[in-house]
């Protein structure tokens, strides 16, 4: 089954990766994220179609966007194919980079920051300011750090 151009959540790598965001914003914050508590692949369309943004980026020197569901994917105004091969950098303009990657340091020390607020710019170049957004580390099976989650479900175009 195809989500909007989206391969199926079912296969191994999205309802895994959606368990992982959804540990790991639990390990971090005490709590879970509002969908229902089901299955693996349930929990991965829920997020998919969630009413609010959930994205996630990878690890190293220029991490690229690794997931994002259907709101996200609007937001951005890009495609999945689109969206998982642009570095997470460049959903901030330059201007703004430097306060993102200081921000995104933070989470990393600390595990988690809420209520950050930025703005971000689609691929069209619509600018919009993101407002109480919550990041998190991700933590693989091992407890490996494996990237960085965000969800947020206010944003007002700027």
């Amino acid at each position: 089954m195809e989500l909007q151009g989206i391969p199926s959540p079912a296969n191994g790598f999205y309802h895994e990766h959606v368990a992982i965001m959804l540990q790991s914003y639990h390990h971090w914050t005490g709590r879970k994220l509002p969908i229902p508590d089901t299955n693996r692949i349930e929990s991965a369309r829920s997020i998919f179609t969630a009413p609010f943004v959930v994205l996630s980026h990878g690890i190293g020197d220029d991490p690229i966007f690794n997931y994002g569901n259907a709101l996200a994917l609007e937001l951005f105004e890009l495609e999945w194919d689109e969206f998982t091969r642009m570095p997470s950098r460049n959903s901030a303009e330059t201007i703004n980079q430097q306060q993102r990657a200081d921000t995104l340091q933070q989470v990393v020390r600390q595990g988690y920051c809420e209520d950050y607020s930025g703005v971000r710019i689609s691929a069209n170049g619509k600018r919009f300011r993101i407002e109480n957004s919550t990041l998190w580390n991700l933590l693989d099976q091992q407890g490996q750090h494996c990237g960085q989650a965000a969800c947020f479900d206010k944003w007002v175009y700027v």
